[in-house]
């Protein structure tokens, strides 16, 4: 669970790690405890609690001192106040005197005979202390022996803190050999080991425990029903007598009031020292939660931890009565608080490194942060060619929200990843490498050419793009790579090209033509198919079959790059081979489902006048069941015009075999009404540059409208390519061409989806 918590975080695995080692030296070294003294005081102060008047102090105050005035005093006094004190009704009378040594022979006499009366009701103290102070030997001080014989003996041995301050009581100790309750313990009447400490709950206000003076009890003026079935502890109050103990919460106190609120904490219950295991592993399950905060919830976690942690160790103290340390629990989490707060100021500080100022985007910093690796990606590079003109017109910061709104265009591409803006007039984004360039980025171009609204008003946006793929390792080189490619796009007057340097990269590192091979081989090389709209008819009639290349290592590399070159290596008669096979297998099994849909075929200039491959286009053929009237080979201008008398005879060659001809690219090259006239074509596909801006811009409409019109009057099919919305389509409609063709239809699809988009067509239909 841990691992899934973290992996992304290893900062958090540290913070973690040095708050647990926090814990564990504080929880071992002596620090901790002096932390946990500490702690003491508000640990008992947030429950004040008042003492229960069980135990009644009468107390050897001041007043008493100075009537009686000679000390020691008389131990007579003492017998009147026991004989006092028993005829009240006390149920037991605890002393906090030493007994150890004679006095008056007359007082020990009379004081022993009280406590004969008393009959084991009274409690006498026992201690240990130094022989001398040269010798750190224990010598046990116990009541004389005329006195042990009528009284109850109890151990009054109190041991202070290193700092000086009294916490905890023993429940008992040894002297003279002997295990002797503590006066807590006795009045109490609880059991514990000897030698082992109970917290004193320092919650009591020793103002709460009920007292009488000595000097009033003895001469009957003290209100005496107030000691009726009462424990009573008699000790020495006044400050010249000593017998005074500091405390964490009270300050300096008389030790027989301590004792007073020992025997009170006893009374509640038996409290105890837990482990710091539990508050440490609740603490660290506070961590878990508080290292993944990040942000303006982190204080509040952080909070909301020290509050639970306490909140339990305080129930336990003050209900279950068990006493945790919280120091080091509290300790781990104000580190991972202070830890995970320094991680946050550096992760902003980075992050405006890694943030463009103007739009918010994320900026090439971060996109060579983010993307630094081993795979193969796919960077694109958008310029916008008119940004000094947004700036100039509508200021900086509209400028910038046109940024953010071509931006949010390209998300829809990015498949999951950011969109970067690497430069001021450059947005960058990596296309997946499962889907073809050309499809995506052909697609792209409607929607990021369309007008963006931005205060009040409509901008149009001019833009081209480059693409560079590679390693990311390199990810530096192939930003600049696509962004010249983009600068490359913008002089040739294309919508985008790829990196050259990707060109160089293939035949340099790889021997592609061979791997060529093996795609043909593997079933790498792929058909996809582009529909054709019938306008007339209002659906899909024909298609046209694109070649490509899904490389196990680089992803889908372009036809634009492998065709070029297989066409130099004289590998491009089998790739049209394998595609024409291909096709016509695709052919045959959706012709039993969806009827006579035709599929064109791009033919290269180069195998117009190779004998061979035109054999086996005529066998493979005759071999099929598809007829030749199912295909349709389209082949550019170029192709018919390098060697007209072989291209016209290998089209006319095709031609009496039933394969519809169609002239691709038309108006990009050099074709005249002659050629036309001359070539044996059925068809006629106009290029996307005279058709996408064609129903705006009046020259492109004007070439359009002239052309369909021509091939009519010559008795050919028009295509239009590049047809991406519907005011171009609404346009070409008016000017009567027959087929539509471009990413408002359908961008280029696998077979399987094809079958798809055709089931959902003949359901229409039906």
């Amino acid at each position: 669970m841990l691992t899934a918590i973290f992996d992304r975080r290893p900062s958090s695995w540290l913070i973690l790690g040095t708050a647990i080692v926090v814990g564990v030296l504080l929880a071992i070294l002596p620090l901790g405890a002096v932390l946990d003294r500490t702690l003491s005081v508000a640990r008992f102060g947030i429950v004040p609690r008042a003492a229960s008047g069980k135990v009644v102090v009468v107390e050897m105050d001041a007043q008493s001192a100075a009537t009686i005035k000679r000390w020691p005093w008389s131990r007579a006094h003492y017998a009147a106040v026991v004989d006092a004190l028993r005829r009240a009704g006390a149920a037991a009378i605890v002393f906090d005197v030493d007994f150890s040594s004679a006095s008056d022979a007359k007082g020990d006499t009379a004081f022993a005979a009280a406590l004969a009366r008393a009959d084991g009701m009274v409690a006498l103290p026992t201690f240990g202390q130094s022989a001398d102070a040269t010798d750190q030997r224990t010598i046990d001080a116990l009541p004389l022996a005329m006195f042990r014989s009528q009284a109850a003996l109890a151990s009054v041995s109190i041991q202070p803190d290193p700092d000086g301050q009294v916490r905890s009581m023993p429940f008992g100790t040894m002297t003279d050999g002997v295990p002797r309750p503590s006066l807590s313990s006795y009045i109490a009447q609880r059991s514990g080991v000897v030698d082992v400490g109970f917290p004193i709950d320092m919650s009591i206000d020793p103002a709460t425990i009920p007292r009488l003076s000595f000097i009033d009890v003895r001469d009957g003026e003290a209100d005496l029903a107030r000691v009726r079935g009462r424990s009573v502890l008699i000790g020495a109050t006044a400050v010249e007598m000593g017998d005074r103990y500091a405390t964490p919460s009270w300050g300096v106190i008389p030790g027989v009031v301590v004792q007073a609120m020992a025997a009170e904490t006893l009374l509640r219950g038996i409290p105890r020292y837990g482990s710091g295991a539990m508050p440490f592993l609740l603490a660290l399950l506070t961590l878990l939660g508080i290292v993944r905060t990040r942000g303006t919830g982190l204080l509040v976690a952080v909070l909301g931890a020290g509050i639970v942690v306490t909140g339990v160790v305080l129930f336990a103290q003050h209900v279950v009565l068990v006493t945790y340390p919280l120091a080091a629990a509290l300790s781990m989490i104000a580190v991972a608080g202070l830890a995970c707060a320094g991680r946050d100021v550096a992760g902003r500080f980075r992050a405006q490194r890694m943030i463009d100022e103007t739009t918010g985007l994320p900026n090439g910093l971060s996109l060579v942060a983010e993307h630094r690796g081993d795979a193969m990606c796919t960077l694109v590079v958008l310029q916008l060619v008119n940004y000094d003109s947004l700036v100039a017109i509508l200021g900086s910061r509209a400028s910038a929200d046109v940024v953010v709104r071509v931006a949010d265009r390209l998300a829809l591409v990015a498949s999951g990843h950011r969109v970067y803006r690497s430069a001021d007039r450059q947005l960058a984004f990596l296309l997946p490498q499962d889907e073809p360039v050309e499809d995506t980025l052909d697609g792209l171009r409607a929607v990021v050419l369309q007008a963006v609204e931005v205060v009040g008003r409509k901008v149009d946006v001019a833009a081209v793009l480059g693409v560079a793929v590679g390693a990311a390792a390199t990810i530096e080189r192939l930003l600049a790579d696509a962004a010249l490619a983009a600068e490359d796009a913008l002089q040739g007057g294309r919508f985008w090209r790829r990196s050259l340097a990707d060109d160089g990269d293939l035949e340099r590192t790889i021997s592609l033509m061979g791997e060529l091979d093996v795609g043909l081989a593997d079933g790498g090389i792929e058909v996809f198919y582009q529909p054709k709209y019938d306008v007339r008819a209002g659906r899909i009639t024909s298609t046209e079959a694109l070649v490509r290349w899904r490389h196990p290592q680089r992803g889908f590399i372009g036809p634009d790059l492998f065709i070029p070159l297989a066409e130099k290596t004289n590998r491009i008669a089998p790739l049209t081979l394998h595609v024409l096979r291909t096709v016509l297998r695709d052919v045959s099994a959706w012709r039993r489902q969806h009827g006579p849909i035709t599929a064109a075929v791009n033919i290269s200039a180069n195998l117009l006048s190779d004998a061979a491959f035109n054999a086996a286009v005529e066998r493979i053929l005759h071999e099929t069941d598809v007829p030749a009237t199912a295909l349709v080979f389209e082949v550019t201008e170029s192709a018919a015009m390098s060697d007209p008398t072989s291209a016209i005879a290998a089209l006319e060659r095709y031609r009496d075999l039933g394969v519809a001809l169609s002239m691709d690219d038309y108006g990009t090259g050099q074709s005249t009404l002659t050629y036309l006239r001359q070539l044996p074509l059925t068809e006629l596909k106009i290029d996307r540059s005279f058709v996408q801006h064609a129903h705006s811009n009046h020259a492109d409409g004007v070439l359009v409208r002239s052309t369909i019109a021509l091939a009519h009057d010559l008795g050919l099919k028009v295509v239009a390519e590049g047809v991406e919305d519907q005011a171009c389509l609404d346009f070409l409609e008016r000017c009567g061409c027959d087929l539509i063709q471009g990413y408002f239809i359908s961008r280029p699809l696998p077979l399987d989806r094809l079958l798809e988009r055709l089931s959902e067509q003949s359901r229409d239909a039906a």
